[in-house]
């Protein structure tokens, strides 16, 4: 399946609103249950751009399937970190799409800058935190009972990548390698 991981743009800003829009209504993966108005998500990417934060879309046939974010803190004391999120749509789960989002999003961010990337999982989504972990992500907390979806209380990990503890082949792996590989 021919998938092509590239930067945010704001020619696809509609078709991540429509990603971001399934993955939340699963009512399993994010912290909010639909995604932001579409006018608020078009200013969101523009932002993106505008900031030079660090943003990645997975494409397949030109329909946005995934994407990975990482959005700086804009506080001085923590202009160093960034907040990592993720989705992709569930037909194309299991496909290493996620890697290569991951991989991406984050040397793109280190690249400009960031030193820290956090981001919050719920605990019983084994599949995610066993990727965060491979790229070297490590748990830094629980939070119990953080969240209640559908009527079920959910704990949050935290977990974070320090650029100076990250795998050096972070930087080298191909978001679009080869067909055939």
């Amino acid at each position: 399946m021919d998938i092509l991981i590239q930067p945010a743009s704001l020619d696809l800003a509609d078709g991540f609103w429509r990603a971001l829009d399934v993955v939340a209504r699963e009512h399993r993966y994010l912290i909010f249950q639909e995604a932001p108005p579409l006018e608020s998500t078009r200013k969101f990417i523009a932002q993106v751009l505008a900031k030079g934060w660090s943003q990645f879309y997975a494409l397949h046939d030109g329909k946005v399937v995934g994407w990975c974010d990482v959005v700086r803190d804009e506080r001085p004391d923590r202009a160093h970190v960034g907040r990592l999120g993720i989705g992709i749509l569930p037909e194309f789960r299991g496909q290493k799409i996620g890697p290569r989002l991951l991989a991406a999003t984050i040397a793109d961010a280190f690249e400009k800058g960031v030193a820290r990337i956090e981001l919050e999982v719920f605990a019983t989504n084994a599949r995610a935190i066993a990727l965060y972990k491979k790229f070297g992500f490590v748990e830094e907390g629980r939070q119990r009972q953080a969240c209640c979806l559908d009527g079920v209380h959910e704990d949050s990990i935290l977990m974070a990548l320090l650029k100076t503890e990250a795998p050096q082949t972070i930087c080298a792996i191909d978001s679009n390698p080869p067909e055939n590989e």
